[in-house]
Order: structure tokens, then sequence, then C-alpha cells
């Protein structure tokens, strides 16, 4: 088997995609959603790359996926962050948005590109706030959120302009998070 010939590029992507996530500290449901690899091949991967003397040291968090939305909007500070991971996953293709309603739309990627393309938004995101309030899963979740659930909405601020991630089913100041921290500041 030569690693170079093509037939094995596929495979190698969702390889690299496994072990990228891994070091983000996905889930196992996330990787597996991402890459179609079964829970026990995602346990091994684990185990030879990350477990403790063989690699820099990854927690692996159980249980399903976080999907309750409140964490994104629940302070000012969660809300901007989540506004600028949102923005972020614009940015990198994972979704769209339609500005006259503010609903996102999956931007329909095949799972590989998908799972790649979250980890690059979650990068910028984690170079734009070292100290992120919003880990892989929670970013994985505003995406569903945003994109396939559409609990969460772009709403624009009365007052700059600017979008802002807003509660679909919550009543709206139309006050960006951004304005609020400004406000409390001075």
């Amino acid at each position: 088997m030569r690693v170079t010939d093509n037939r094995y590029a596929a495979e190698m992507s969702r390889f690299n995609l496994a072990v990228r996530m891994i070091g983000h500290e996905a889930r196992t449901g996330t990787i597996r959603a991402c890459t179609g690899f079964s829970e026990d091949r995602i346990r091994k991967i684990y185990a030879t790359y990350f477990k403790a003397g063989s690699g820099p040291t990854v927690r692996r968090r159980r249980g399903k996926s976080p999907k309750q939305i409140t964490p994104y909007v629940n302070s000012a500070a969660n809300q901007s962050e989540a506004t600028v991971l949102a923005c972020l996953f614009i940015h990198c293709g994972v979704m769209e948005i339609d500005s006259g309603t503010g609903f996102a739309a999956d931007a329909r990627l095949n799972p590989v590109r998908l799972g790649n393309h979250i980890c690059d938004a979650y990068e910028a995101y984690r170079c734009i706030h070292p100290n992120p309030c919003l880990c892989f899963e929670k970013s994985w979740g505003l995406y569903s959120a945003m994109a396939r659930d559409q609990e969460l909405i772009f709403a624009f601020c009365a007052d700059c302009g600017g979008p802002y991630v807003q509660d679909r089913y919550s009543l709206d100041y139309r006050h960006c998070p951004f304005c609020d921290i400004k406000e409390n500041s001075s």
C-alpha cells in the first residue's frame, strides 16, 4: 500500500479529520457523524495518538453533545462569542445566511468537508478568544441550532446595524451584545 495513492486519499482525509477533532476534544458521536468511522475505530485512534505518554493529553468527553441553546444567549459575553463564531461559520462556508430573514441554511457540504470547515472556524475563534466560553462541542451545537434546527437566528441591532445571534422564540430588544458590553463598560 502506498499512502500517496489517490485511492487512499478519502480514507486519509477522514483519518486526519478524526485526529483533528479528537485534538479539539470532540465527542465520539460528533466525530462519527463527520468521518463515518465506528466508535471502536475512533477509540483506537485516540488510544494510539492521544493517550498519556504517546502525544498531547486530550480529555475524552462522554455522553451526547449538548443541545440547549441557553449557553449561546444567556449573557452578553456568551452571545457576542456565539456571534463571532457564527460569522466565522459563514466565512468558512459552513452555512449561508438569508439577510432578509436572518435564518442560516446548511451549506450542504459532504460530512468530511463540513467537519474540516467547522474545525477551521473553531480554530480561528480560538485565536480571537484564547479563553473561550464555547468548547468545540458547543460550537457544533451552535452550528446545528442555526443551520439545521433554526432555533437561533441572526438579528440586526437597531443601534449599530450589526448582526448578532438571537433565540428565534424569545423577545428581541434589537440590541446586540456588543452594544450592551460597550454601554456597560462606559
